[in-house]
């Protein structure tokens, strides 16, 4: 690999900086900007790194349970590759904005890979405001004493979307307090139907400016009746309406029906994301 000025760890002296790269792209940078406004830089708060390249952040990556290339070219990858491959992997996941994420997954791809799956085109999409369409009066935040009927739906949503069952391998318990985390926060959402959830959806990370919708399901019984579309027209609504914020959400490029609906509903594409699954 050649060798370049290296990447960096980010530290509070670099938080104006940092701010400035976070505020230039909020849409894309939603996940990592809702950590840094809730926990600061610091990693033992923050729960991973940042990584910086270049004097003035001509690069910047998030390095923890997932990892999120934010900005920067072939040497910014080149430096934050070598960074990643001299330690233990713990990213499940490399995701953002897919020309990032694809230059980065070619540097550690020799040493990571195979992946179990890479998504180049993810349309990222947003909404900033009211739905056009009439959101569904029945969806609701999931309240706390309604995990356990919460909790199969979201297990399922993450199965179909990911190919692996996040209670498996004794991640059950994790799993649960992650849910049970944003049911508490309210930023999960359903449609019950008999005690049983027919729609599902949650809000997982949420910065000053940007929502962003994720788990978005419908019970198999329940698909191509409407639920998905007026679902997340609902969540979308809450957030650009009630909260203030827009709301954006990324889908893979092969599932028509989706982005159809969340055509319908309003959103519009602004750029691309991409996903390679570990």
């Amino acid at each position: 690999m050649l060798k370049l000025a290296g990447a960096r760890l980010l530290e509070e002296r670099d938080a104006l900086l940092v701010r400035s790269v976070l505020d230039s792209a909020p849409v894309a940078a939603c996940m990592v900007a809702a950590r840094v406004e809730e926990a600061g830089i610091h990693p033992l708060r923050l729960g991973g790194e940042l990584w910086g390249y270049g004097d003035k952040l001509a690069g910047m990556c998030f390095s923890g349970a997932n990892l999120i290339p934010l900005r920067g070219g072939a040497d910014a990858m080149r430096a934050f590759a070598d960074r990643a491959l001299r330690r233990r992997r713990v990213c499940s996941s490399l995701v953002g904005p897919a020309e990032q994420v694809l230059a980065l997954w070619n540097e550690v791809a020799a040493q990571w890979g195979p992946a179990r799956e890479i998504r180049a085109e993810q349309p990222l999409m947003v909404l900033s405001e009211r739905p056009r369409m009439t959101p569904d009066p029945l969806v609701r935040p999931v309240r706390p004493d309604e995990l356990d009927r919460y909790l199969p739906a979201a297990v399922a949503m993450f199965t179909e979307e990911v190919g692996v069952d996040p209670s498996s391998d004794g991640g059950a318990a994790a799993y649960r307090a992650r849910v049970a985390d944003l049911i508490a926060g309210g930023r999960a959402f359903a449609r019950f139907e008999g005690g049983q959830v027919v729609f599902k959806a949650e809000i997982g990370a949420i910065s000053r400016t940007v929502g962003q919708i994720q788990g978005v399901w419908v019970h198999p019984d329940r698909r191509s009746t409407g639920l998905g579309t007026a679902g997340t027209a609902a969540v979308a609504d809450r957030l650009v309406r009630g909260l203030g914020r827009t709301a954006s959400l990324y889908v893979n490029d092969y599932n028509i029906a989706a982005r159809l609906a969340y055509r319908k509903v309003g959103f519009r594409r602004v750029g691309s994301f991409g996903t390679v699954l570990l």
